[in-house]
């Protein structure tokens, strides 16, 4: 894996890049300019628009914030081109939190409850990570289905770009076929562009009092958080593929994700 070819760099966005590249388990490598992962995109110049819509063929925007960051954050430059189809798919019950840097609020036994365990770093961050599923398999399934569309590329974003858009990401890599080691390489790469992504999130009210209440290393994203999130997907569902068809995902689906990174 090429990191250093994944990532393309924006104006108004610093941790935008291509899920291509990334090894299979049966030997093959998934496509370029089909699917992006980014962080908020409302920052985005009028360079950036272009690149992405015009070279890049950006078509759909997979916006996995809450609707409360929308409202307070705007939608961005891109909803204002009509070639664009925006798709709103918070991960939150929608029950007051605003952002995703909130994780020290989830209750770990509700979240987990078929297993007793202390709670630690890593199974808050697993905690966290399980509640989107738990709270919004709705959102889940279709987020992942936008992402499959195939009328020009893709991109999947939150406000950092690590934890809502890393759980999707995954999902999206597991159904391609992606190796796991390359999911875990493509989750803890957001740390080569942590800093300035935490820079940009503390510029806005919105996110600064959440950053600000916890040392800047905990926001790192470290290979056990996503690690144990699959772990216990595979403990509970039967892996990740089990989850999704438990809640609706098709072998369809699955034939879509794997034509649009694979084929």
């Amino acid at each position: 894996m090429n990191a250093m070819t994944r990532w393309i760099d924006l104006e108004g966005a610093v941790n935008v890049r291509d899920l291509g590249g990334l090894p299979t388990v049966d030997g093959g490598v998934t496509r370029y300019g089909r699917i992006l992962r980014s962080d908020n995109l409302q920052g985005l110049t009028h360079r950036d628009v272009s690149r992405l819509v015009g070279e890049l063929k950006l078509r759909h925007v997979v916006d996995l914030r809450s609707t409360a960051e929308v409202t307070l954050e705007g939608p961005g430059p891109l909803a204002r081109v009509p070639e664009v189809t925006h798709h709103h798919l918070t991960l939150f019950a929608e029950g007051g939190r605003h952002t995703d840097v909130e994780a020290d609020t989830i209750d770990a036994d509700k979240v987990l409850p078929w297993q007793e365990r202390q709670l630690d770093e890593d199974l808050r961050m697993t905690g966290f990570y399980y509640g989107y599923l738990r709270d919004r398999p709705d959102s889940v399934v279709a987020a992942l289905r936008a992402m499959t569309l195939d009328d020009g590329a893709a991109v999947v974003h939150c406000a950092a770009g690590k934890d809502r858009t890393g759980v999707l990401s995954a999902l999206a890599l597991e159904a391609a076929g992606v190796t796991r080691q390359a999911i875990v390489e493509d989750y803890v790469a957001t740390g080569e562009r942590l800093e300035p992504v935490l820079r940009r999130l503390r510029s806005s009210s919105t996110y600064r009092d959440d950053l600000d209440s916890r040392p800047a290393d905990d926001h790192m994203p470290r290979p056990r958080y996503i690690q144990q999130f699959l772990s216990v997907l595979d403990e509970r569902f039967g892996g990740p593929m089990g989850w999704l068809g438990a809640h609706g995902w098709t072998a369809q689906d699955t034939e879509a994700m794997r034509a649009r990174l694979r084929d």
